[in-house]
C-alpha cells in the first residue's frame, strides 16, 4: 500500500472521529448561543477560561506526547518502559497540580480576573489534570495504530459530554429561564451555578475518558527510569518552550481583549470573538486530525530514501484540502451564521476569513515541523513558537485598543504566516525538503480570489447560491486532477 494512502487511511479514521466529536462538541455553540442560555458576556467567561485550560494543559505535558512518539521509534526495545516512565510522570505532576490548583482555586480566580467564577476554575483544576494524565495512553494508542479504539474512546466522552449540556443548558436552564419547572429540575439543577455547569460537565466527561483508558495504563511495577527520564526531558524541553510559546499564539488574543479592553464590555467582545472563532472549524477538524495521523507517521518514515519527496506531496493535499475547508465556509457564511443563535454575536463573522487563513498557515507551519523533530533539533520549534509568541504580543498591544478583536484576528494572521514563512527558511537549510511553493501559493491564492469574485459578484438567492456551489465544486476539481499523481505509490 502507499505510503500516501496509509497516512491518509489513518487521518481518515481520526478525522471521523475528530469531526464526530467536535461536531457533537460544535453542537453546543447554537446551544451556549441561545437567547435563553448565555449572552456575549457570559459565552465570554467560558471562551476565557478554556483560553486559560489550553495554555494549562501544555505545562501539565510538558512535550511529553512528541518525545514519547520520538523514544519509542528511537528505542524500540525500551518501548513499555519508555511509556511507563512518561505516564507516571504526568501522573505525578498532574496530581501534584490537582491538589494545589485545589487549594487555591479561589485565589486563581481573582487572580485572573474571575473572582465570582471560583467554581468553575476549581472544575478547570479537575479538567485540566485528568487531560493531562490521558495524554499518553491516547498517544499510545496513535503509535500501537489502533486508530478505531483512540476513536471510539474520543467520541464516548464527548457523548457523555453532549448528553449532560443537553440535558441541564437545553432542558433545566431553559424551563428555568421561562419560569418553568419541575420535580426532577429542582432535584438535581442549581441555578446559581450558570456557567460553572459548562466545566462539570466537561470534568465528569473527562473522568469518564479517563475510566474507559485505566486498563491501558502501564503495570506499576515497571516504575520510573530514572536515566531514562533524564533524556526524554531534556528533549521535551525544547518542546515545552515551543507548546508555551504555541499556547500564547493560540490563546493570548481571548486573554488579553480581557485586559486591554473598557472591563464594560470586555466580556462581551470575547464572547463574540469566541463564538465566530468557532466557525473556523472546518479547518482546525482536518488540523488535528491530520496531526494525530502525521506525527507517528513522520517519525516513522523520516528515514526512507523517498521520504522528502514523500512528506512535499503530502503538503500539496494538505493546502488544497485546507483551502477547500475555506471556501465551503466562506461561501456559505450566511448559512454557517446560523450555528451561532443569537444575532447578537454575529457582527464578529468579519473575523473569519482572516482566522480560516490563519489557520491555514498554522496547518502549514505544523506539516513543516518535521525537519526539527526528526533531526532532534527540537530546539528550534522553541525559538520559532517564541518569535510567534513576540509576533502575538505586540501585535494584540498594538492593535486590540484600536480595533478591538479584529486586531486579534490580524494578529493571529500574521503571527501564522511568519512562522511558516520562518519554519521553511530554516527547514531548507538543515534538512530540506522540495516543498512545490508554486501550487502551494496557487492553491491558497486561487481560493482567495474565487471568494472574493464570487463577493464581487453579489449574487443572491438561487442563482447567488448556485454559483457558489459551481465555484466550489469546481475548485475541488482542479485540485483533485492536480494531484491525481498523489494517489499512485511512491517507489522506494
Amino acid at each position: 500500500m502507499s505510503v500516501l494512502r496509509k497516512l491518509a487511511g489513518q487521518t481518515a479514521i481520526y478525522g471521523v472521529s475528530s469531526i464526530v466529536a467536535r461536531f457533537l462538541n460544535y453542537l453546543l455553540l447554537p446551544l451556549y448561543t441561545a437567547q435563553f442560555a448565555f449572552g456575549p458576556a457570559d459565552y465570554g467567561v467560558i471562551t476565557a477560561l478554556y483560553a486559560w485550560t489550553a495554555f494549562l494543559n501544555v505545562v501539565l505535558t510538558y512535550g511529553m506526547e512528541t518525545t514519547f512518539f520520538r523514544f519509542t521509534n528511537k528505542h524500540s526495545d525500551k518501548a513499555d518502559r519508555t511509556y511507563a516512565t512518561a505516564t507516571f510522570t504526568l501522573v505525578i505532576t498532574s496530581a501534584l497540580f490537582m491538589l494545589l490548583g485545589g487549594s487555591f482555586a479561589g485565589h486563581l480566580a481573582d487572580g485572573i480576573g474571575y473572582p465570582l467564577h471560583g467554581f468553575s476554575v476549581l472544575m478547570l483544576v479537575g479538567i485540566i489534570s485528568i487531560d493531562a494524565v490521558t495524554t499518553l495512553p491516547m498517544a499510545r494508542l496513535r503509535s500501537q495504530n489502533r486508530p478505531w479504539k483512540f476513536a471510539a474512546i474520543n467520541v464516548a466522552s464527548v457523548v457523555v459530554n453532549v448528553v449532560l449540556n443537553v440535558f441541564y443548558i437545553g432542558y433545566c436552564m431553559r424551563h428555568v429561564a421561562q419560569g418553568r419547572t419541575n420535580a426532577l429540575i429542582e432535584a438535581v439543577y442549581d441555578p446559581s451555578l450558570g456557567v460553572g455547569y459548562v466545566f462539570l460537565i466537561n470534568l465528569v466527561s473527562s473522568s469518564f475518558k479517563l475510566l474507559l483508558l485505566l486498563p491501558s495504563f502501564p503495570k506499576w511495577r515497571l516504575g520510573i527510569d530514572r536515566k531514562l527520564l533524564g533524556s526524554m526531558l531534556l528533549f521535551g524541553a525544547p518542546l515545552l518552550v515551543a507548546g508555551l510559546a504555541g499556547m500564547v499564539n493560540e490563546t493570548a488574543d481571548r486573554l488579553l481583549l480581557k485586559h486591554l479592553l473598557p472591563a464594560d464590555t470586555a466580556d462581551a467582545q470575547i464572547g463574540i470573538y469566541g463564538a465566530c472563532y468557532k466557525l473556523a472549524i472546518l479547518i482546525t477538524l482536518f488540523i488535528q486530525a491530520f496531526r494525530m495521523g502525521a506525527e507517528p507517521f513522520f517519525f516513522s518514515h523520516a528515514r526512507e530514501p523517498n521520504s522528502t519527496r514523500t512528506f512535499a506531496r503530502i503538503m500539496n493535499v494538505f493546502v488544497a484540502v485546507c483551502m477547500s475547508a475555506f471556501l465551503l465556509v466562506m461561501l456559505f457564511l450566511d448559512v454557517f451564521k446560523h450555528l451561532i443563535r443569537n444575532p447578537a454575536f454575529w457582527p464578529g463573522l468579519k473575523v473569519v476569513p482572516i482566522l480560516l487563513l490563519a489557520n491555514v498557515f498554522l496547518g502549514i507551519y505544523y506539516n513543516q515541523s518535521v525537519w526539527y523533530k526528526v533531526t532532534d533539533r527540537t530546539r528550534w520549534g522553541g525559538w520559532i513558537a517564541i518569535f510567534g509568541a513576540v509576533v502575538t504580543l505586540v501585535l494584540n498591544y498594538g492593535l486590540i485598543p484600536r480595533i478591538g478583536y479584529m486586531g486579534s484576528a490580524w494578529a493571529t494572521f500574521i503571527c501564522y504566516a511568519s512562522m511558516a514563512i520562518v519554519s521553511y527558511a530554516l527547514g531548507q537549510r538543515y534538512w530540506p525538503v522540495p516543498y512545490d511553493l508554486g501550487r502551494i501559493l496557487l492553491y491558497m491564492g486561487g481560493g482567495v480570489v474565487l471568494w472574493g469574485g464570487v463577493e464581487v459578484a453579489g449574487l443572491s438567492g438561487a442563482v447567488g447560491y448556485g454559483l457558489r456551489a459551481l465555484v466550489l465544486i469546481g475548485y475541488l476539481m482542479f485540485a483533485w486532477r492536480t494531484e491525481r499523481s498523489a494517489r499512485r505509490p511512491l517507489s522506494t
